[in-house]
This record gives structure tokens, sequence and C-alpha cells, in this order.
């Protein structure tokens, strides 16, 4: 095993802690940053729709740029829309947006990047709503240099183990490790404590109900299966039983449902290292599932018509300063560029969509929206 492996390793079950315990993230977020080469790292979230955001976890960001981000700077960062219509997993960086060049014109870049010593940043999405997207970020200094091929592959590497133990974190909410029977007992997610061969060893309220329903889940020879017979739920429980290292990339999480079926997603915990052991010990399983409905997604306005139009991310973001924004002049203070290149992003917009006015364009944008958007 060489040294990055074992380091892997270590990381991702350390990720996984966070699962049952919240508090580790800054820490875990350090390691994060030093894995693929950073200065600080963050999980957030932010919406190109509303110009707003908050933190939840992060590590290695002055306190007063980290407020001042959301306050001021969230709507002004051209590299809003693309990290928010990013697909899940995927690893943006300045390059992927726009020409270096035209980002150190930005207000963002020159108020607030630059006295950080801050050039760049690679995040991805990892969980999105109809508005925005929770997202996960490593911030390169200076010291550091643009984003690379080697930061992307190692962000490749660990980003699917953020995403799940986030994603678990959120399904646990507040249960402490030495309280956990009576934490899953209360949760509306259906839990599951599973030995190696898929036997159920406990089951909250919520998990007897779905087993006695059948519809999602049943028992198969005292094992946990899909209703369906599936093989793909036991393949993974039988990974996670070999711990952290046997979950891999490809992962951990399982869709128990398809459409028009309501979605109904499975996350399974190895509970076999770390933080976890003891919890697996004391009821003789070695992962946790957790199943849960999850919400269909409706794309936004700007979603929609970039994937229809084949609008780039530049002719993304003044679409939407345009909707927001009257004259030429307000977008390009809203968007943080120059004027000839809001008026050159909304002419290709224009050829694009078929249209000649601003107006035509709001509309279009109307059309776009999502049934559920906010009024």
């Amino acid at each position: 095993m060489n040294l990055e492996t074992k380091v892997l390793l270590e990381l991702i079950g350390n990720i996984y802690d966070t699962a049952l315990d919240a508090t580790l993230w800054p820490g875990v977020l350090e390691n994060l940053t030093e894995f693929v080469g950073g200065s600080a790292a963050s999980i957030y979230c932010k919406s190109s729709a509303t110009a707003a955001g908050a933190v939840y976890h992060q590590f290695g960001i002055d306190p007063h740029y980290q407020q001042l981000y959301f306050s001021k700077y969230v709507g002004l960062d051209p590299t809003t829309p693309a990290h928010c219509l990013a697909d899940i997993g995927q690893l943006v960086a300045v390059a992927d947006v726009m020409p270096y060049r035209e980002f150190a014109d930005t207000r963002l870049h020159q108020e607030w990047a630059t006295p950080q010593g801050i050039v760049d940043c690679l995040s991805t999405p990892l969980d999105k709503s109809a508005t925005g997207a929770a997202l996960f970020g490593v911030f390169r200094h200076e010291d550091h240099g643009m984003v690379d091929d080697e930061a992307r592959r190692r962000a490749h590497l660990i980003v699917p183990h953020i995403r799940r133990a986030a994603l678990i974190g959120n399904v646990l909410k507040t249960a402490e490790t030495m309280a956990l029977m009576a934490a899953l007992n209360g949760l509306v997610a259906a839990v599951f404590l599973v030995d190696s061969n898929g036997r159920v060893v406990f089951a909250n309220p919520s998990g007897q109900e779905m087993l006695e329903d059948r519809k999602i889940l049943r028992l198969r020879n005292d094992a946990l299966a899909t209703a369906d017979s599936r093989p793909v739920l036991a393949d993974v429980i039988a990974a996670a039983g070999e711990g952290d290292a046997g979950v891999g990339v490809s992962g951990i999480a399982v869709p128990l449902s398809a459409p028009p079926q309501a979605p109904w997603l499975a996350h399974v915990l190895p509970l076999t290292s770390g933080a976890r052991r003891e919890t697996g010990i004391s009821f003789a399983a070695v992962a946790a599932v957790f199943v849960h409905q999850t919400s269909l997604a409706v794309p936004s306005a700007m979603e929609s018509m970039s994937k229809l139009y084949g609008l780039t991310p530049g002719e993304l973001r003044v679409l939407a300063a345009v909707s927001e924004f009257d004259g030429i002049s307000a977008v390009a203070d809203a968007v943080g560029i120059s004027q000839a290149t809001v008026k050159t992003h909304l002419q290709r917009v224009f050829a694009k969509t078929g249209t000649n006015r601003q107006t035509e364009l709001i509309k279009l944008v109307a059309a776009h929206a999502g049934p559920l958007r906010r009024q």
C-alpha cells in the first residue's frame, strides 16, 4: 500500500465519522485542504436566483471575508451560476467558467480574492434544489497556483464520500454516538443496522413499518432486500462490511425505486472503523442503512435555458442579471464586468434564443421557470 492510498483510506474514514459527529468537520476539512492542495475548504450553499448563501462547515477562511462574501459579493461572483448548475460531483474551477483575465477584472477578484491571496477555487455541488446548491470547495492561494490536474484527480477521489457523509449526517441530524439508539428511534427516516450478511440486527420504528409495508424493502432469509429483488443493495452492504476501503469511489448510495414511483434512496454507512466502530460492536453490525424519500429536483429557469440553448457560463450569468436589473450599466455592475463584455454576451444570447430585446428575454426566462418556483 503506497503512502497516498494509506492517507486516502484514513481520510475517507474520518469523512464518514462526521456523519455521526458534525463537530469533526473543521478538522476533516483541514485534512481535505492538505490532500487536494489549497489554503482553505468549506461546505456551503448559495443560490444564483436569490444571491444568498451560508456556510455549514469551514476551515482556513477569515470570518470577516466569509461574512463579506455573503453580504456583498455572492451576487457579484461570476462563478455562482456555473457552480449551482453543475452536475452533482462535477468539479468546477475558474478556468471552466471564464478566461482568467476576464475573472481578474471582476470586483470579486479585485476586492475580495486578491486581499486574501486567493487565486482559484475548485468546487462541486453536493446536493441541489431548484434555486441553488450545497457545495464543497477548496480554495487555492497564490502559493498553490491555479487548479491543476493533480488537484482535480485528488478531489475526484474524495468528493463522493463527502457528499454521502453530508447527506447521511443531514438525515441523522443531531444524533450523538453514545445515544444512537434513542436518536435512531426518533428519526422519520427508516434506519437499519445490519451484519455482514445483510441480516437486520436493529430497525427503528420507521424501518419496521417499511418492512411490514414491503413496497420498498423487505426481508429475504432475514436479510435486507429491495422489493424487486435487485442484488445491488446486498452488494453495497457487503462492500461496506469491508470498511471504508471497501466502499471505494463508486459507492454506498442505492436507488430503491424508479419513476414513476416516488424516489427512495438508501445510504449505507460502514460501522467498522473510526468513531463508528463502537456502534457496530454494540449491535453486532457492520453497516447502517438510512432510507429516505428524496425530492424530485425541479430545474431552475436558468438551468433549463442553459441546456436548451447551449449558453456558456458567461452568457448565463448575464442572462440571470438581465432578469433582475434594468439596463446595461446595472447589469455590468451586478455581474462585475465591463459594459462592453455585457453587450457581447447579450448579443450572443439574443442569437441563440431567437430574441431581439431584453424584455423578450425576461418573458422567455419566465416561460422556463419551474412550476414550483417561489413567487
